[in-house]
């Protein structure tokens, strides 16, 4: 009996342990099955690619939310400083005919070379523009430098077609006071080319006769904000008045901002207050600043406040400070860049 009961009790015992153990089994084997499910699930929503609707919705709600924030604060800091940019709508006129002329500008930071056509009625057309480096200014260009420099222009300009004849050379009034300057002058004359030289109040005329369009006469003036100095002009009648400021590298003479900010402050006031609805601006500083906002390939771009550009360098800073001083002193309601006016085609339009 009692042999019964043990072996009746071994025998439930081990139903109930494989009764246990089949129990387990099966409910591990589901509960495992799920994670199982549930992870590969996750792995694919993850490593799929997205499909339309789903994630490319979220992605692109995701940038058209970013960009509607960087457009916003955009927006924010220029209407809190300047408002919006009024677009400039105007169209030169264009020349009729005309011939092919070309000149280098020997700058105090570059030198730069125009392809124009002119036609006998002084209306033109840029061709062709080129820019570089030259340190004219800080004396530190070698007289190979200048010489494969300009050869450079003059090959290129004779395979465009202009003509050995045709062919300019203007030294700007900032890179006249340069030591370096007679280098260029030195190189030229073994290549059988007259250098032009002019001093600030000509070229401030020139680029007057380059930027300033006929509509506008009455009612607008020019800066150009050279490194070496800044042009201030404008036309009563007949008569072109032209003022020199500091340029943008001011700096590099000991100049403090506050310094250069009245001096061009108190020239920029002798603007004829009917003039100074509407400022054309050229030069090394404006061109940067109009690449910033430039639309498409506009030939006019709008420039932003003073308040509303950084300068990345000392010599940005500096031209900022400048345009602040042209444009707090005047109270110009827009300056407008011309990206293919410059003082020396001013020069090529006074020639027959």
């Amino acid at each position: 009996m009692q042999r019964l009961t043990v072996a009746g009790r071994l025998l439930i015992t081990v139903l109930i342990l494989a009764a246990l153990y089949f129990g387990l089994k099966y409910v591990g084997g589901v509960d495992l099955l799920k994670k199982l499910q549930s992870r590969q699930q996750t792995t694919e929503q993850t490593d799929s690619p997205s499909m339309p609707g789903n994630n490319d919705e979220a992605s692109s709600a995701s940038t058209d939310n970013t960009a509607s924030s960087d457009n916003s604060s955009e927006s924010a800091s220029e209407a809190s400083d300047s408002g919006p940019r009024k677009a400039f709508d105007y169209t030169a006129q264009e020349p009729v005919g005309g011939k092919l002329k070309g000149v280098v500008e020997l700058g105090a930071s570059g030198f730069n070379s125009f392809i124009v056509r002119v036609d006998d009625q002084k209306r033109w057309k840029l061709e062709k523009a080129e820019f570089g480096n030259s340190l004219v200014i800080e004396n530190m260009a070698t007289d190979q430098d200048i010489r494969d420099g300009l050869k450079k222009y003059i090959a290129t300009m004779l395979d465009f077609g202009v003509g050995g004849r045709d062919i300019h050379f203007v030294v700007s009034s900032g890179a006249v006071k340069a030591e370096g300057t007679q280098k260029i002058i030195k190189v030229l004359k073994s290549l059988n080319y007259f250098v032009n030289t002019v001093t600030p109040e000509q070229e401030g005329r020139l680029a007057l006769r380059s930027v300033l369009p006929g509509d506008f006469e009455d009612k607008a003036f020019v800066v150009d904000i050279g490194s070496g100095n800044t042009k201030i002009s404008w036309k009563e009648g007949g008569d072109i008045t032209a003022l020199e400021a500091a340029g943008s590298k001011y700096f590099q003479n000991g100049d403090t901002d506050q310094k250069v900010y009245d001096d061009v402050s108190a020239k920029s006031k002798q603007v004829p207050s009917a003039k100074r609805k509407t400022c054309f601006i050229i030069g090394g500083i404006p061109f940067e600043l109009a690449k910033q906002v430039r639309n498409g390939k506009e030939r006019y771009t709008v420039l932003k406040a003073p308040g509303d550009y950084k300068g990345e360098n000392a010599k940005q800073k500096a031209g900022i400070n400048i345009y602040k001083a042209i444009a707090d002193a005047t109270g110009c309601e827009q300056f407008v860049f011309d990206w293919d006016a410059n003082f020396t085609i001013g020069y090529l339009l006074t020639l027959k």
